[in-house]
């Protein structure tokens, strides 16, 4: 998975739904805690976890409902 020789998990292509995202809501569970307090090599860690997530997450759902009451034009 990773180029580094770190083990961060399950390659998230592998991952049922439901794990998914149970592995998302607990790197947003924790996200504050790595930000503030952990070294640079765990918000590293964290950074690429979550952006391998999230991509996965995206390309299993192009096509995702948004809340056009989030939708802002204040870029």
């Amino acid at each position: 998975m990773t180029d580094t020789g770190q083990d961060l998990g399950i390659d998230p292509a592998e991952l049922g739904e439901d794990d998914l995202f149970r592995e998302l809501s607990s790197l947003y569970r924790t996200r504050m805690s790595t930000l503030r307090h952990g070294p640079d090599s765990a918000l590293a860690t964290h950074f690429k976890r979550t952006a391998e997530l999230e991509t996965e997450y995206l390309a299993r759902h192009p096509g995702r409902e948004v809340d056009p009451s989030r939708l802002t034009q204040d870029f």
